[in-house]
């Protein structure tokens, strides 16, 4: 599969929207004083021709299909305020990303926006009910230039990515609209480190050349070489990933000999920073400040070369500087998720080298505010896709008496993820559906919170079919598996040993199960074994159990390779059709369903 089918469009395309993206704080630091033609270049004398030029990098990553503003708290940022209280702001949503960005290119003549991947998958109903066809055509109107794959990117398979990349309609689905056939996406998706195990080739381009009046930035897409991990069986079929630091390597020095010699490597892949409002100084100096995960050792081992790095994953907000293998600082930025914030980097371009001016890189996040004007052509776009999902996204599913959290949640154990292992329990006990005795859920499959307030005319407090949909997006089947007690105990310690140890996955239990979870302790020794129990019995490490889970769990997905040793498995029905019929089941307009306690794991800190 090749994005050569449109790769005349995406260099049209590439050079066309160089007009691109910048913010107006990093644009200020990074101008001379007095300059009046900000962003055309640096020189000294009238009739010189300047030395060297500013191209502004707009980046975002992991935007998920989120077109409308996401609700709830999974819909704020955090700020510190000057007196050190932390306020939560509002943001995303499409209509004011585009206004952000077009606002921000606004007097910079080079500008270039890129992203660091998940720009599709896992999305609410308005984009993932049409294979995400809106997102790709949101993002071809907001002159997006460039984009890595992500992990989610996979998650329909490499045929549907195709797809996505170079148009057509949906092979069962066909077209949604009468008279008008999907186009694809007019940015290159660039997979350096993803390979057919047929051919060895890649999969996709794995890097592109921005140009504009003889200044020349690369640009190499990689996604986590974890991918497989996470991502369904089904999804990564046929595909080998390779390592992050290695491709990009690789990739830099062929740019290198192409005369190529200013290099931004787009990762799917990030880390936490050490507070999680965005406006953090991540090269604070204080004890424990900073950023730590993968992206810290990945940005340790590339090629100087490469100029910058667009990170993402992780979902978290930073601009912090890491050094490169010859101990040169070097800008690695992250902005979030679901359109929220954007970054704006300056790079200051020389024209003689050709390269980057390390030392002037300048970078910052900024908020996609709502309280700016929306962008006409998005909410036109929202409006017609949202008229062709009406008729099922409105369906009343039930009544909640409060905000169920679940994404927004940042404890181990989510009042929502508490009522998903319930409903996929209360559906999957009955001996034939499978007799399950309890059920786990993964943390990073609930996308979002039950909120409250009512999102459109269905009035406060009910859920519809789209809500719960931007609940649990992905449609996974449920089964039901015998797993010795042994295999239990086992996969529990992995939530906070091996792979996830640097960042525990909690699993979301049903009701019944519980045990202490001890944070001041290590690895697998954090999940206290005699404090577990079912139904106030001890697990028995002999006794065979019937437990519930998704098939992406069922897999060994998310590092839990004892969770696969399951046999005698039955599949059940869908992940979503559970939770509906849970929330139908325990709630009425009278008796709305209310955020149950989270008294499951004891969480000793």
């Amino acid at each position: 599969m090749s994005a050569t089918p449109q790769k005349k469009r995406a260099s049209r395309r590439v050079l066309a929207a160089a007009a691109g993206l910048a913010t107006v704080g990093a644009l200020v630091a990074a101008m001379p004083a007095g300059a009046h033609d900000r962003g055309h270049g640096h020189g000294h004398g009238h009739g010189h021709k300047p030395r060297t030029v500013d191209v502004q990098l707009l980046s975002f990553n992991d935007l998920h299909g989120n077109l409308e503003p996401p609700a709830g708290s999974a819909g704020n940022v955090s700020e510190t305020q000057p007196d050190g209280t932390v306020k939560a702001i509002p943001a995303g949503g499409v209509e004011y990303l585009a206004t952000s960005l077009r606002t921000a290119r606004k007097g910079s003549p080079y500008s270039v926006t890129a992203a660091g991947g998940d720009m599709v998958g896992a999305s609410p109903l308005l984009s993932g009910l049409f294979h995400d066809e809106p997102t790709i055509e949101a993002l071809n109107k907001l002159k997006l230039d460039v984009s890595a794959v992500g992990n989610h990117e996979f998650d329909e398979g490499a045929t549907e990515l195709a797809r996505l990349q170079n148009g057509g309609c949906h092979p069962v689905e066909g077209c949604y609209e009468k008279g008008r056939k999907f186009r694809g996406a007019d940015f290159p998706y660039l997979a350096a480190n993803v390979t057919k195990e047929k051919t060895g080739k890649p999969l996709l381009k794995p890097y592109t050349v921005w140009k504009k009046n003889g200044v020349k930035i690369g640009f190499i897409g990689v996604t986590l070489e974890g991918t497989p991990d996470i991502v369904t069986a089904n999804g990564v079929k046929g595909l080998k990933f390779h390592d992050e630091v290695e491709t990009i390597n690789k990739y830099a020095r062929e740019l290198d000999r192409k005369g190529v010699k200013s290099i931004v490597a787009l990762i799917h892949e990030g880390g936490a920073p050490a507070s999680t409002s965005y406006n953090y100084d991540c090269d604070s100096p204080g004890a424990g400040d900073g950023i730590s995960g993968p992206i810290v050792d990945i940005a340790k081992g590339i090629t100087p070369k490469v100029d910058a790095l667009v990170t993402g994953h992780t979902h978290q907000a930073y601009v912090c500087t890491v050094p490169d293998p010859a101990g040169k600082p070097r800008m690695v930025t992250s902005a979030s998720s679901f359109g929220k914030l954007y970054t704006d980097t300056t790079l200051t371009y020389d024209l003689r080298t050709k390269d980057i001016v390390r030392t002037s890189v300048k970078s910052a996040n900024h908020v996609v505010t709502r309280d700016q004007p929306k962008a006409a052509d998005m909410t036109s776009l929202i409006e017609r896709w949202n008229k062709l999902a009406a008729p099922i996204a409105n369906r009343p599913q039930g009544w909640i008496s409060a905000d169920i959290n679940g994404r927004g949640s940042t404890a181990p154990e989510k009042p929502l993820g508490n009522v998903i292992a319930d409903a996929q329990l209360e559906g999957l006990a009955p001996a034939d559906k499978g007799g399950a005795e309890v059920a786990f859920m993964n943390p990073g499959g609930i996308r979002a919170d039950l909120v409250h307030k009512a999102s459109g005319s269905e009035g406060d407090g009910v859920v519809t079919y789209g809500e719960a949909f931007t609940v649990q997006p992905f449609t996974n089947m449920m089964n039901v598996v015998d797993l010795t007690g042994a295999q239990l105990v086992a996969a529990l310690q992995q939530q906070v040993s091996g792979p996830n140890e640097a960042s525990p996955k909690i699993l979301q239990v049903s009701k019944g199960l519980t045990y202490t979870l001890d944070l001041t302790k290590t690895g697998a020794a954090r999940v206290v074994t005699d404090s577990l129990k079912l139904n106030g019995a001890a697990i028995d490490p002999a006794r065979t159990y019937r437990v519930a889970m998704n098939e992406f769990l069922a897999g060994g997905g998310d590092g839990f390779p004892a969770l696969g040793q399951g046999t005698n498995k039955l599949v059940g029905a869908s992940d979503l059709d559970l939770f509906n019929a849970y929330l139908a089941a325990h709630s009425t307009a009278a008796a709305p369903l209310a955020p149950p306690a989270t008294d499951r794991i004891t969480v000793v800190q």
